[in-house]
């Protein structure tokens, strides 16, 4: 048996438990080039939509036994399911059954009795969109990236296989975890307001997780950066031995895991300028010449063998 031949149209589940329904929508939608699937209650629906990955749900909000909402939200609740757009169909025009269905994971509505041509619209609008959502997770899934984006109540709604890993391993969170760890968040929303620094971290035995405030993205969200590598002592004995300031101490740390002047100067909210002249300090305190001795005392606490000047090149 030769390898099955895909559909050409857009798939699209409809669930309702009216027949006559299903059969106007079934041929509104055929005739518009779409290959509709159907479901006449929730539960077959969510077997039908894990086996075939409908491109778009149009969902009746009020059915018997499990109704469209709690449908909904099991749908989103599944690891293969969740990404797939689901619009409510209802005849509840009052504002709570329409937050209701937006808080259950639907991202459209249309109202009973439905209009063709609307519903064919909002269709194809809502696949294009999860097209381009689908193939800009794919290319950040394949660079490697650890990624995370939520919402303004802090629900995760883009997060990449290695931010989960490093997720759980660092804050014991699931796979299937939808909001931010509470710390995370608390942090996160003083980043956003400017009254917490833009990175957060967390140790965990010697490796240590960097979370990075990105700011908001295009379309809705606010974005973090996860990196992981070895966690860096606190150089204590600096402060007191060389007489380093608290922001000298703050840049010393940053150098000591790697960042660049730019990259300082983020973090902290310096200029690049203000940064190198905190470093010059910083190399006189210490009496060394270069970014590698400097960290070195960083790490070990103590003051390295003399080392050759020309061996690096200054950072402009």
């Amino acid at each position: 048996m030769g390898t099955p031949t895909p559909p050409e149209g857009d798939v699209v589940l409809i669930v309702d438990d009216v027949p006559d329904n299903l059969a106007v929508l079934a041929d509104v939608l055929g005739a518009a080039g779409h290959v509709v699937l159907i479901a006449t209650d929730g539960e077959r629906a969510i077997e039908t939509a894990q086996r075939t990955l409908p491109d778009v749900i149009l969902l009746d909000a009020v059915m018997p036994g499990l109704d469209g909402f709690e449908t909904c939200r099991r749908l989103k609740a599944g690891e293969d399911t969740r990404e797939i757009p689901v619009v409510f169909m209802t005849g509840l025009t009052e504002t709570e059954h329409v937050l209701a269905g937006f808080a259950a994971g639907g991202i459209d509505y249309v109202t009973k009795p439905i209009q063709p041509a609307e519903v064919v619209a909002r269709i194809g609008a809502h696949v294009q969109s999860a097209r381009r959502v689908s193939r800009a997770r794919d290319a950040i899934e394949a660079s490697g990236s650890a990624i995370v984006v939520v919402d303004g109540s802090g629900a995760v709604t883009l997060c990449t296989r290695q931010a989960v890993r490093w997720l759980a391993a660092f804050f014991e969170t699931g796979p299937d975890e939808t909001v931010l760890p509470a710390e995370v968040w608390r942090w996160m929303q003083g980043a956003m307001g400017g009254e917490a620094p833009k990175v957060f971290s967390r140790d965990r035995a010697e490796r240590q997780l960097t979370l990075t405030y990105g700011g908001p993205v295009t379309g809705g969200g606010f974005l973090l950066k996860l990196e992981e590598g070895r966690r860096v002592a606190e150089p204590v004995p600096l402060t007191d031995t060389y007489n380093l300031t608290p922001r000298e101490l703050e840049v010393l740390l940053w150098v000591a895991k790697g960042k660049t002047n730019r990259d300082i100067g983020d973090i902290l909210g310096l200029s690049p300028r203000t940064v190198n002249k905190h470093l010059e300090h910083i190399y006189e305190k210490l009496g060394v010449e270069t970014r590698t001795a400097a960290a070195a005392m960083a790490m070990r606490g103590v003051r390295p063998e003399p080392e050759r000047v020309d061996s690096e090149a200054p950072e402009s």
